[in-house]
């Protein structure tokens, strides 16, 4: 099985987005890598901690039905998805862009090789609300790799919303202001997909930087380092994905079994 990923030109870079993705010399996109993209979970992992990140799978996990699964991005660079596979995952989320200038440059490698290898694959968008609006980062992140199709192995795109890799917790944001910038990007994205995003967060940013409810449109999929998952964002009831550890790369656990995981990919909202 082949997918064809099409990516469109940039958008205009603001400060400290990059000018352009690198093509070739490897060692050019390895320090575009490095200075421009942040991984899912890092900034949470930097302002929280990992003392509690569990060293295997959390018993909360273990006692119920749930499907085992990754997040990647350009640090992962080729990622061996046969090994992958046979460690047991069944689902990735991709990093596609951030902001409104990167693009990650293994994102063809990643989400088609992961596509052919048998994984359920979605792509998400690294967030900062303070560059441009929600609607602007939402069509970005759409014409770059960020789609859906209910094919029944797409996962909804997810958006990422943590702590400023460059500056003020909240992007410089009000709690009113942060509510309005999610809800552009999600309506955007529920316009041209027919799906709403997933939503990844922190229980501890989203309640100091947004304080309110997503829970009736975008699926949860929270980061907890701990062997359980601990008080939800204000907005949730439950979770649908939890990211519980980052070792030996992103670990997350969907809610449910492997036919749950496919009803959540194919149906649109």
């Amino acid at each position: 099985m082949t997918t064809t990923v099409l990516l469109a030109g940039l958008a205009s870079p603001a400060q400290a987005d990059p000018a352009a993705t690198p093509a070739g010399d490897q060692a050019a996109i390895d320090a575009y890598v490095k200075k421009y993209d942040h991984p899912m979970g890092s900034q949470i992992r930097e302002h929280e901690g990992t003392a509690q990140m569990p060293r295997s799978v959390p018993s909360d996990i273990g006692a119920q039905a749930s499907v085992a699964g990754i997040d990647v991005s350009g640090h992962q660079g080729n990622v061996d998805w046969p090994a992958q596979w046979n460690a047991g995952k069944r689902f990735v989320w991709v990093k596609a862009t951030e902001g409104t200038g990167y693009r990650n440059p293994y994102f063809a490698q990643q989400y088609n090789g992961s596509y052919n290898q048998g994984f359920i694959r979605g792509a998400y968008h690294f967030a900062l609300p303070d560059r441009s609006s929600g609607a602007t980062q939402a069509n970005f992140f759409s014409s770059n790799g960020g789609g859906w199709s209910g094919d029944g192995k797409t996962l909804p795109g997810a958006l990422d919303m943590e702590y400023n890799p460059y500056g003020a917790t909240c992007y410089g944001l009000s709690q009113s202001a942060m509510t309005n910038w999610i809800r552009d990007f999600s309506n955007t994205y529920k316009a041209r997909w027919n799906k709403y995003p997933a939503i990844y967060t922190s229980t501890s940013w989203w309640n100091q930087c947004v304080g309110s409810s997503f829970g009736s449109t975008n699926p949860l999929w929270v980061a907890r380092y701990s062997s359980s998952v601990g008080t939800l964002p204000i907005g949730w009831s439950f979770y649908t994905v939890w990211q519980y550890s980052s070792t030996p790369i992103d670990q997350n656990s969907f809610n449910g079994d492997y036919s749950r995981l496919q009803v959540f990919a194919r149906n649109s909202d």
